[in-house]
């Protein structure tokens, strides 16, 4: 199976979207597989809108030799997110807003 990384940041945000919605259905997938109550599991999913920005957010990370970025760099990835894909400035705010409370921070990092 190959694990190669291939960055999102050219795509539409259709696209974008079609596959952070296929990644949180293969997620729900498994962890009914594994015998989890999704009353129990399904608020703390991000929503397709989140997982696009935080997908945008880990191919940068990528790109600068998964070195984690510090706030303000973190804030200058997220803003410029927001720029490229006007319509994820909501979202993008939100994570800013849960980084500042140590959210994203608690992410895994995307090479685990």
């Amino acid at each position: 199976m190959n694990h190669e990384h291939l960055p999102r940041g050219r795509a539409s945000l259709e696209v974008l979207r079609a596959e952070a919605a296929d990644e949180l259905d293969t997620i729900v997938h498994e962890r009914l597989l594994a015998g989890e109550d999704p009353w129990e599991f399904m608020e703390e999913l991000p929503t397709v809108d989140e997982l696009v920005v935080y997908l945008l957010r880990a191919d940068t990370i990528n790109e600068n030799g998964g070195q984690r970025p510090n706030a303000a760099r973190n804030y200058r990835v997220l803003r410029q997110i927001a720029l490229e894909h006007p319509a994820l400035t909501r979202t993008v705010w939100r994570v800013i807003g849960d980084d500042s409370l140590g959210v994203v921070a608690k992410l895994p990092h995307p090479g685990l």
